[in-house]
């Protein structure tokens, strides 16, 4: 486990690209957090970091899942059922891709035991990200 204190949204998004350098498919990353806590951002940056900084990240929230060459980018908020994840092409993602997912509760019982779960919180007027 470590655990990172960040004071704002630069530390946040330096944490992210270099947190980025360390991934390679496949990997999944369960992103946990309440809203407005980053996940969002931490995604883009990682995304942006491994597929170029002009690259366009919209938050997949009504999409679901956004791809981006061998990364998909999920946001489960809005599944209601977990039979859903095979749909959405989760399972795929899992084996294939560096997997980031927002709101990843409802796939507990499919990410692998692998997965990097990062957990952000609030701290101060900053964040705390705590990796396991």
């Amino acid at each position: 486990m470590k655990e990172y204190i960040l004071n704002n949204v630069d530390e946040t998004r330096a944490w992210a690209r270099d947190f980025a350098k360390t991934l390679s498919a496949p990997c999944v990353v369960a992103l946990h957090g309440d809203l407005g806590m980053g996940k969002s951002e931490i995604a883009r940056t990682i995304i942006q970091t491994l597929r170029g900084v002009d690259t366009v990240v919209p938050s997949p929230t009504f999409t679901i899942v956004q791809s981006y060459d061998g990364i998909s980018h999920f946001d489960l908020y809005r599944l209601e059922d977990a039979s859903e994840l095979t749909e959405v092409g989760l399972v795929h993602a899992i084996n294939n891709d560096i997997t980031l997912i927002e709101w990843p509760e409802i796939a507990d019982n499919i990410l692998p035991e692998s997965t990097i779960h990062v957990f952000i919180s609030q701290y101060n007027d900053g964040r705390k990200i705590v990796v396991k």
